[in-house]
């Protein structure tokens, strides 16, 4: 089954050909990331008019890497949320239109799943229950995954996601958008012990808080501005990983996980990667990072999540739209 999957949730553009779930043919993704630097971080009306002068050439690009063409293809899939409005509906508009001219189904998938789907496409062996660590800039959650397309949330964010605490670090920095590879590469100099910066709700259930991380380290450029703004980044980022890793292995200690799964913008992080890495082989675990390509927002994940929906639950219905502010459901 060849499903091409489309993405537009937010500032990149992409579109994937994959086969049975399992093999990407083609994965493109056009970042616009230069767009939207000068002013510090995403601006949604611009996002959305790059989306829609973008999709026909990414998706062009895609089916001549995969060496298809329309007629061959089985389904499509599109992101439907959570993202920015207009972004989004640049891809499901897309995908139903080529949904309804060339007569095959439609699948609206949740971005958030389609996360979770990434870790099958590159290891279709990973023994279940696994233990996911979702981390991006909009989310931050742990799931329980039992099967491909029954899992449960086990915790999520009540502020600030990690990747929104990083993009706000690094302004306070002054090291421009985006901001997670930025302070990555700034850490890598500077001392991860140089501050004491707070773990938030570390020892507090499977939720997660970064805002008064955030606000610490605020407070102490205003009353430090002379620190070493390496040590700065350092500091911060051993704090997130410290809470993200630990609270991963309490989640798969209670579940009984034998795996170890990280997915979502930050799942590219350095530090967070060895820090998993690490912890799966101090306990006998398994760790699945997928490769940063399938950590940042790409459709070959959600093209995966397509063929899986399809053969749970069949085809969406093609009056269904756009849904920003959509949730990870609960799949038992």
């Amino acid at each position: 089954m060849l499903i091409l999957g489309l993405e537009t949730s937010c500032d990149e553009t992409a579109a994937a050909v994959v086969e049975d779930g399992t093999r990407a043919r083609s994965s493109v993704v056009s970042s616009q990331i230069d767009l939207h630097a000068r002013f510090g971080g995403v601006v949604p009306e611009l996002a959305s008019r790059a989306h829609v002068e973008l999709i026909v050439p990414v998706v062009a690009s895609a089916l001549d890497d995969a060496s298809v063409g329309f007629d061959d293809l089985d389904a499509i899939a599109a992101t439907a949320g959570p993202g920015l409005i207009g972004a989004l509906l640049v891809g499901v508009s897309a995908a139903k239109g080529i949904a309804v001219a060339r007569d095959i189904p439609y699948v609206a998938v949740n971005h958030l799943e389609a996360h979770l789907y990434a870790s099958w496409l590159e290891a279709p062996d990973l023994a279940v229950p696994l233990a996911v660590l979702i981390v991006s800039g909009g989310h931050t959650l742990l799931v329980a995954v039992d099967a491909p397309g029954h899992y449960r949330v086990l915790g999520a964010t009540v502020d600030d996601a990690a990747g929104e605490a990083f993009d706000k670090v690094a302004r306070v920095l002054d090291l421009g958008y985006p901001g997670g590879p930025a302070i990555d590469r700034l850490a890598r100099t500077g001392a991860p012990d140089a501050i004491a910066f707070p773990r938030p709700m570390a020892d507090d259930g499977l939720d997660f808080s970064f805002s008064g991380l955030k606000t610490a380290v605020l407070n102490h450029r205003r009353h430090h501005p002379d620190t070493d703004p390496a040590d700065v980044a350092a500091s911060f980022q051993e704090a997130v990983v410290d809470v993200l890793s630990a609270k991963l292995i309490t989640a798969a200690d209670e579940l009984g996980a034998a795996t170890l799964v990280i997915g979502g913008g930050v799942a590219a992080n350095s530090r967070l990667r060895r820090r998993v890495a690490d912890l799966a082989d101090e306990t006998g675990r398994r760790a699945f990072l997928p490769p940063p390509e399938l950590c940042t927002d790409n459709a070959a994940m959600v093209a995966t999540a397509a063929f899986w929906q399809l053969r749970a639950s069949g085809p969406s219905p093609l009056d269904g739209g756009a849904q920003p502010n959509l949730r990870l459901p609960e799949r038992t």
